[in-house]
């Protein structure tokens, strides 16, 4: 058998590890030699102790949806007096916000909302691109796309294809979970999206020319083995995207885009369980650094790797520039979905570069395809102190988006609302 040694070797060297001893290593290597090779990675990968981060904002249209993900404390059914969407106008003062600090993206992801069909999404992306032509949309993760299709009966390619032409420019990576579909059936995420529907959402938006993030959430109901097998999935998918042809700068992509296929980045974070109906425990730092340098080791076909600072923290999140990451992610300005679950931490600019640089590295700002764009903002100029996130809406704001009444209402809660009744079918009745 080969033993740790020979394989730490291997790494060393730079060569590929297969399933058994990827297996071996993250059963049985010391945590510190794990991250001794990953830093190793990341240092033949990074030379120059570049450390980079992205201003942009995530923000979650809608929490209305029919997936019921029961490791989800975030989305809420058809028909909640809890369920929102977002207007064009709010959208818009929350892209002015980030314009505000520095940023030039929106992280835009929301539930499976019946009531929104494709031409919402594509209404949206127009007008965001008619206001903020340089502003970039790193929009609606596989599961999302594949709603879609179900909803228009377009296929894959067609439903990328229009929202490309609309202004789409990037796919993130969200609703992986763990792409085995086991797991996905416990998960109860089955059936927004098996893990060939997720991975081959993700083939087609990288033979399109578009750059997308991946992702993994472990720590819940999944075995060691099974985040391997996400980690070789995700492996090969790149393999395969790395080799298609380059295709040219068209239906709107940007120009850096067409120069690379594939995935730019890999994120994993630990399961949320607070107000979930799965309840359970959160798998330990130490646990998260594993996983973390196992991926860098594993995915030698990534570029970059970030640290999950939103949900380990800022501490653990600096640790993990020695454990692979070679990226801090974003600065975020909104988050909904792990604070439902019970994780508030936040940074802003200002705390993300001190953590950099404290642990030895330099700071600099990218976009999505990780195009360094220069030193931190607050440098430059003076930006606002952001010492908490902010949500989608404040608490007790019912109100509902003038846009909504433009598209027919396919869910029974929606057409009882339009008719002038409540929820519950009785004219007038309250959420």
């Amino acid at each position: 058998m080969t033993t740790i040694e020979q394989i730490a070797t291997k790494v060393r060297s730079g060569g590929r590890v297969d399933r058994d001893e990827a297996r071996e290593l993250y059963r049985k290597a010391p945590t510190a030699l794990l991250g001794e090779l990953a830093d190793g990675i990341r240092s033949r990968k990074h030379p120059g102790r570049i450390v980079t981060y992205i201003i942009d904002r995530n923000v979650n249209y809608t929490n209305v949806c029919v997936a019921r993900c029961n490791f989800c404390a975030f989305y809420r059914p058809v028909g909640s007096g809890e369920g929102y969407v977002l207007g064009f106008e709010e959208i818009f003062r929350k892209i002015d916000e980030t314009i505000e600090l520095g940023g030039g993206q929106l992280l835009l992801q929301g539930g499976h909302n019946p009531d929104l069909p494709i031409e919402w999404y594509e209404d949206l992306f127009r007008a965001v691109k008619a206001r903020y032509p340089e502003f970039r949309l790193h929009a609606l993760s596989p599961p999302e796309v594949i709603h879609l299709t179900r909803m228009s009966r377009l296929s894959v390619p067609q439903v990328i294809e229009r929202l490309v032409a609309a202004g789409l420019d990037s796919i993130p990576g969200g609703g992986a979970e763990i792409l085995v579909d086991r797991v996905r059936k416990l998960l109860n995420c089955y059936g927004k999206a098996t893990a060939d529907e997720w991975l081959g959402v993700m083939r087609e938006a990288h033979r399109a020319g578009l750059r997308t993030t991946a992702t993994m959430m472990y720590g819940h109901v999944e075995t060691p083995e099974e985040r391997l097998e996400h980690m070789f999935r995700l492996r090969d998918l790149q393999d395969e995207s790395q080799s298609l042809p380059r295709v040219s700068a068209n239906a709107g992509l940007p120009a850096e885009a067409s120069a690379k296929a594939g995935f730019t980045a890999f994120i994993t974070w630990s399961y949320q369980p607070e107000h979930t109906e799965l309840g359970g425990f959160e798998a330990t730092g130490v646990e998260y650094l594993r996983t973390l340098a196992t991926a860098r080791i594993v995915l030698d076909n990534f570029d970059s790797l970030q640290a999950s600072w939103v949900t380990q923290g800022g501490k653990v999140g600096q640790l993990s520039l020695a454990y692979g990451a070679n990226d801090m992610g974003s600065v975020m300005i909104e988050e909904n979905v792990v604070r439902a679950a019970g994780a508030a931490f936040c940074m802003d600019e200002i705390e993300i570069v001190r953590n950099v640089e404290n642990a030895g590295f330099v700071a600099k700002r990218r976009n999505m395809h990780y195009e360094i764009l220069g030193d931190p903002v607050f440098r430059e100029r003076h930006v606002p102190r952001m010492l908490e996130l902010a949500v989608a809406r404040t608490d007790g704001d019912t109100s509902r988006p003038p846009e909504i009444v433009r598209y027919s209402a396919r869910s029974a809660a929606e057409k009882r609302l339009r008719s002038g009744a409540g929820p519950s079918g009785d004219a007038g009745a309250s959420d």
